[in-house]
């Protein structure tokens, strides 16, 4: 990594950016109030990436080196086009560390898969670094979506609980789901808090959603193996499910989420009908390609997820 060139020719650059857009361009309300400079405040971009505006400030006027994670949420916050995340990169001395740089995509484990094949009929997935979806079971599919049809850049637990409707919606307790999945990420980002992987989905998720911004400032930390999920599926109604999480032991981080019922309670006949409903010769254990056929998609009688 080369060292910064001129942290005063980072600030010009950011500022220019912020200059060029307007609140409704990012998603901000409208105050209505003469604005005293065209473009945002800063304290407008500070808000959207989620850090403080002492720090944006401090950024903005050269005073202070910014990580590769904050780089990338200023840039997502900005709206910075490839050119300008390079020019970006290049002058704050961290083009080693660009958010689009190439890096190996997590696969899961064989022992994992033959565990998703085995849990025939309960939901189960196998998630990875920041929680990417790297395979699923059918009745994970029948409960939450159809992953295969979601592009694999954006199969992301945290992600797709903010931004899917169909996964959005199936949480009756949306508001703290949503809050324990960006303490959990929080948490797990600890460990290497300036990966590009991890850059690039806080700095999206900051720009797309207000509460997760506000949520990740908060910094908040969960790292519980365990607990109850509320669902409401639009085909067989409400679910109370307990949600439990193992770490492999190999030291590759991935792990397998379980969601099980209460045996004889309305849940676990719920869960039952939606076993019924996917064919074994469809069960999806690994991650679609464009290359594969439609047949691949779920067939839930009367369900029509979008993909």
């Amino acid at each position: 990594m080369t060292p910064p060139r001129d942290t005063s020719e980072v600030g010009a650059f950011l500022k220019a950016r912020r200059a060029e857009l307007t609140p409704r361009a990012v998603g901000l309300p409208e105050t209505g109030q003469q604005r005293r400079v065209a473009g945002l405040r800063r304290e407008e971009v500070a808000q959207l990436a989620a850090i403080s505006v002492d720090y944006y400030t401090r950024l903005e006027q050269g005073r202070t080196p910014a990580s590769a994670s904050v780089l990338a949420t200023v840039a997502a916050a900005l709206r910075l086009d490839e050119d300008q995340q390079a020019y970006l990169y290049q002058i704050a001395g961290k083009t080693d560390a660009r958010p689009q740089r190439r890096h190996t995509r997590q696969s899961p484990r064989p022992a994992m898969r033959r565990l998703l094949d085995q849990l025939n009929g309960t939901p189960a997935l196998v998630l990875g670094r920041y929680m990417d979806v790297l395979a699923w079971n059918r009745a994970a599919r029948a409960l939450y979506t159809d992953f295969g049809t979601i592009p694999a850049r954006q199969r992301n637990y945290v992600r797709l609980v903010f931004t899917d409707p169909v996964i959005r919606a199936l949480h009756t307790r949306w508001e703290h789901d949503a809050r324990d999945a960006v303490a959990a990420l929080r948490m797990e980002a600890a460990s290497d808090p300036d990966r590009p992987e991890l850059a690039r989905l806080v700095g999206e998720l900051a720009v797309l959603d207000p509460d997760f911004r506000t949520w990740w400032a908060e910094r908040r930390v969960n790292s519980a193996t365990y607990g109850t999920k509320h669902y409401r599926h639009r085909i067989v109604g409400d679910l109370t499910l307990d949600c439990d999480t193992w770490t492999s032991p190999d030291g590759s981080g991935q792990r397998l989420m379980v969601l099980t019922a209460e045996p004889g309670t309305p849940s676990d006949e719920a869960l039952r009908i939606l076993a019924s409903w996917t064919a074994p010769d469809h069960t999806h254990t690994k991650p679609a390609t464009a290359s594969e056929p439609t047949a691949s998609r779920a067939r839930l009688p009367g369900v029509g997820y979008e993909g």
